[in-house]
């Protein structure tokens, strides 16, 4: 067995220093709904994204908005400074698989049906175009 190497710490928050990213875990909603929305903005300008997000009927979009604020204000204060029109792009976002909680619903000649209430983590990074480029 080879040893496996490991990242310090202090290198992994040295790496997370020029991401920016939001966090949503445990959204009380299925990942393909969610998926639905996240694909709907996935590499737009942010503006645009937030627009698209606040006329979208699906309810997840509301998480996806609050989110994409969030990384927007992230943005913000590791910068020292106010994100312009058309700087911002969302680079990255994944849903990835939360916790199922499993329920039984009764169901005919004594059986039950099992009911599974599935929850998502989304992951947002937003950065700007010079960024990407360097």
């Amino acid at each position: 067995m080879g040893a496996r190497k490991h990242i310090s710490a202090e290198k992994r928050k040295e790496a997370r220093k020029n991401l920016y990213f939001a966090k949503l875990n445990g959204v009380p909603s299925s990942p393909r709904k969610m998926r639905y929305v996240v694909d709907m903005v996935r590499g737009m300008e942010v503006n645009r994204a937030l627009g698209v997000l606040r006329f979208s009927k699906k309810q997840a979009a509301a998480d996806v908005e609050k989110l994409l604020r969030s990384a927007i204000a992230n943005w913000e204060a590791k910068n020292d400074r106010k994100a312009e029109d058309g700087e911002l792009f969302i680079t990255k976002v994944f849903v990835d698989e939360g916790v199922t909680m499993k329920r039984m619903r009764p169901a005919p000649q004594g059986r039950g049906y099992r009911i599974r209430k599935r929850s998502n983590h989304v992951t947002l990074f937003v950065d700007s175009k010079t960024n990407d480029e360097k």
